[in-house]
């Protein structure tokens, strides 16, 4: 039998309130609020804790506080695998259901995110953007290198 966890990953339509689900998120509060708590984000024990809630994440890479994600372990970054995101069905009497759907994110290497950027599930930020403070990215941005 297939897992409400295994449809999102798959990109299926899921059920959120899935108690499996829901201890997942759980668990990526308490290590995001364990994250968020750090003075340093580049420290050893930031990186540890970044390394524990995500999928993957490049040697490189540094991510600054605050960092706020629903699961953790469906992201990876830089020259991983794409994350898998939640999304809400447009259809009402879908959405009403408590069905879910996953699409992916996809972040390249040397990709600057400033502050407070909320990417849009489907999207692929291409290698060397850099993505404007408080900027929603709805669209790829392959071989774009600003985007405000």
């Amino acid at each position: 039998m297939d897992t409400e966890k295994a449809k999102m990953i798959r990109g299926d339509l899921f059920i959120a309130a899935d108690s499996t689900l829901a201890e997942d998120r759980r668990s990526a509060r308490e290590l995001t609020k364990q994250f968020n708590d750090m003075t340093q984000s580049e420290s050893p024990e930031a990186k540890a804790v970044m390394k524990q809630l995500l999928g993957a994440i490049g040697e490189d890479c540094l991510i600054e506080m605050p960092f706020r994600c629903d699961y953790g372990y469906n992201i990876r970054i830089g020259g991983q695998r794409p994350d898998e995101l939640q999304l809400h069905p447009l259809d009402p009497e879908v959405r009403s259901s408590g069905l879910e759907i996953g699409k992916p994110i996809t972040i390249e290497d040397d990709v600057w995110l400033c502050g407070n950027v909320v990417v849009v599930p489907g999207v692929t930020i291409g290698r060397g953007a850099v993505i404007g403070a408080g900027s929603v990215v709805k669209r790829c941005t392959t071989n774009v290198r600003v985007c405000w």
